[in-house]
């Protein structure tokens, strides 16, 4: 059976994200302009929030909320160093500094009894994470944090849809940041987007976000430096029609879950992927499997190796920042050598992320399947994989 090279993540591009691209490139407001307005507009009705501010990326937000709440040097953020899109690092960026905390082992997100360890007199603000789509246990870090009189943000950069207790993801946080680089399921190539309901955070988010031509005006121009890290018309037209068929797209990628989860059933020793009692829905980022005991990190990397040579992209979900050369060597207080955060180095050593998208059907996830059961067999002498 011939079958083309299959991505581990692909982009969906259709008429209305062209009608809209092209409505934008005819127009004489390529910046700031009606396209960037009702993204926000219709991105905090999908989220329900009140307000949304569309930046340049979800780290670029993380920084321009850390900002706007005052966190900064001689501050510390309470966060973990596992994940697809790498936030935690606006962190380090804001001058804060990052207190990396374990996981829960299952879900993958922010354990909020871990992160109550880490809590010190220098504790601003909880940095958790829906992790690939499996939302936080956000009911005890919202107790948390209004325990310690902390902030908390809302990591959902990996994460559109999925809802926890009733709730989407997104409406948890003090502040709610979205990524829309690949792989997310509305993708603009780059970009991102804020969230919040407080009627005066979102005037600081708004103004440290970039200067816009408006500001010239007022008597307060440069009291604080913004970042340039704004949205493009062009950028916003994308996001508009990503959008628009988010729900039929998401719907898209539950179906290649099914499939996964049938072709899956006859791999020994595999579970179907984890969803906490209190969660709704998932919808996961990637379809991540983790590998059995037996797997090394160079076993992971073989595999990757070899499903490449095959025609199928994967990757390791994740390279976890306490085991990263700057966080390691960046003193005491950040740097953590393995065995310190255990179930962190456990799933970042054996966390294999597999192709999800759209454009993905069935014969293409049974060969993703039958080639993950043959390279498996091949490097862990026939040792399970764990979803």
């Amino acid at each position: 059976m011939e079958i083309d090279a299959i991505s581990l993540f692909e982009p969906e591009c259709g008429d209305r994200e062209i009608e809209l691209v092209c409505a934008v490139l005819q127009s004489t407001r390529w910046g700031d302009g009606p396209m960037l307005e009702g993204f926000e507009q219709a991105f905090a009705g999908w989220a329900g929030r009140k307000y949304a501010v569309a930046v340049g990326s979800g780290t670029l937000g993380t920084w321009i909320a850390l900002r706007a709440m005052g966190i900064g040097p001689g501050d510390e953020v309470i966060c973990t160093s596992h994940a697809w899109h790498q936030v935690a690092q606006a962190i380090t960026l804001a001058g804060a500094t990052p207190v990396f905390a374990d996981i829960n082992y299952w879900t993958g997100s922010l354990s909020p009894e871990k992160a109550a360890l880490k809590i010190t007199p220098k504790t601003r603000a909880i940095l958790a994470g829906n992790t690939n789509g499996h939302p936080a246990d956000w009911e005890p870090l919202r107790a948390l944090a209004d325990a310690h009189g902390l902030k908390l943000i809302e990591d959902s950069t990996e994460a559109l849809g999925s809802r926890y207790k009733g709730r989407t993801v997104g409406s948890f946080g003090d502040v709610a940041v979205f990524d829309f680089s690949l792989p997310s399921a509305l993708c603009t190539g780059e970009g991102g987007m804020l969230v919040t309901d407080d009627d005066e955070l979102i005037h600081e988010l708004r103004y440290l976000r970039q200067r816009r031509i408006a500001d010239r005006n007022s008597v307060s121009v440069g009291s604080r430096v913004p970042l340039q890290a704004g949205m493009s018309e062009l950028t916003a037209a994308l996001g508009l029609a990503q959008l628009a068929e988010l729900d039929e797209r998401l719907a898209l990628r539950k179906e290649a879950e099914g499939w996964y989860l049938a072709h899956m059933e006859s791999f020994e020793g595999v579970k179907p992927p984890y969803i906490s009692e209190n969660v709704d829905e998932v919808n996961w980022m990637l379809y991540v499997v983790h590998l059995g005991k037996r797997f090394t990190l160079s076993a992971r990397a073989q595999m990757i190796d070899d499903l490449k040579s095959s025609g199928v992209e994967t990757a390791a979900y994740s390279h976890p920042l306490h085991q990263q050369y700057y966080y390691m060597n960046a003193g005491e207080t950040i740097g953590r050598q393995r065995g310190l955060l255990r179930d962190t180095d456990r799933i970042g050593d054996r966390a294999l992320a597999l192709p999800l998208h759209t454009q993905l059907d069935e014969t293409q996830v049974q060969y993703i399947v039958t080639t993950l059961k043959d390279t498996a067999t091949n490097v862990g002498a026939g040792a399970a994989i764990y979803l």
